[in-house]
């Protein structure tokens, strides 16, 4: 009698929420060999296929989709059974900040899978205006926090760094406007000290036409035709221009996004957090 190994379940839910053989091989630390190989069994024990290819990537067959549900739910519950029964299990309060402008929902995805794993453990998440984070974590209002900086510093550990730039709209030409109109976020904010600094450093006029709390606000403006701003690279497309020492801008430094902890916050449910931050972006 054959039977569905929670093995082949695990690379199955990885390929499936990676998009891709080489991401959800990543993911449980196997070879994409052997994570090939793993879903071969389990389409030859299914009798069916459970992805179908396009392009570079896997999207899920009508088996596939029956399957996904049913193989969570078991994972999920082998998984509480063992932590509960080696008394590993979390439990606690954890209050987390994570960006307003949260890229592709990669972190809100990141959160849920944590609530997933962890039942115990009640999340306080606070999705905001990040670079208000730091007096959060130092006045005992947030234990954990994902947010942006010029440069990392002492007790924050680096997940992903990013290129920004200054932007433009593809169907306008304020750029070439004398004084320059800029949107900027409108509290303080390393992005903002760094714009103006790079205009000051340059010479060039500028009047501030546009301010928001958020990038998106910000490039709203930019699209709109009625200002230049900063953005992250990623995010400079369609639309959207470039701006480089050509035209008269200079390059900037780059984003770094960490994860910064308070001071006396637990650290098992820290560190459990942190895991699934990192393996996350290590993926991406």
């Amino acid at each position: 009698m054959s039977h569905l190994e929670s093995d082949l379940l695990r690379t199955f839910l990885a390929i499936s929420d990676a998009g891709s053989f080489v991401g959800g091989a990543a993911r449980i630390y196997r070879s994409q060999s052997a994570a090939s190989t793993q879903i071969a069994k389990l389409e030859a024990l299914l009798g069916a296929d459970v992805f179908e290819r396009h392009g570079r990537g896997v999207r899920l067959t009508t088996t596939g989709e029956k399957l996904e549900p049913v193989a969570r739910g078991v994972v999920r519950q082998l998984d509480e059974t063992l932590a509960e029964l080696t008394g590993n299990a979390l439990s606690g309060v954890l209050r987390v900040g994570i960006p307003d402008d949260d890229r592709e929902g990669l972190l809100s995805r990141v959160i849920a899978d944590f609530a997933r794993k962890h039942p115990g453990v009640e999340l306080s998440v606070h999705c905001t205006f990040s670079a208000g984070f730091p007096k959060a974590l130092a006045e005992g209002r947030l234990d954990l926090a994902v947010h942006e900086v010029g440069s990392v510093g002492p007790g924050m550990e680096q997940l992903w760094a990013e290129p920004i730039a200054w932007a433009g709209s593809r169907a306008h030409s304020v750029q070439r406007d004398d004084p320059l109109p800029v949107a900027l976020f409108d509290r303080a904010c390393w992005w903002r000290d760094v714009a103006i600094s790079c205009l000051r450093d340059s010479g060039r006029r500028y009047r501030v036409v546009y301010s928001s709390e958020t990038a998106a606000g910000v490039a709203a403006a930019i699209r709109a035709g009625i200002a230049v701003g900063v953005l992250n690279r990623s995010v400079i497309q369609d639309d959207l221009v470039t701006l480089s020492p050509v035209d008269g801008f200079s390059d900037l430094p780059p984003s770094f996004l960490v994860i910064e902890r308070r001071e006396g916050a637990d650290p098992a449910l820290c560190a459990a957090m942190s895991d699934s931050l990192r393996r996350a972006f290590s993926r991406a």
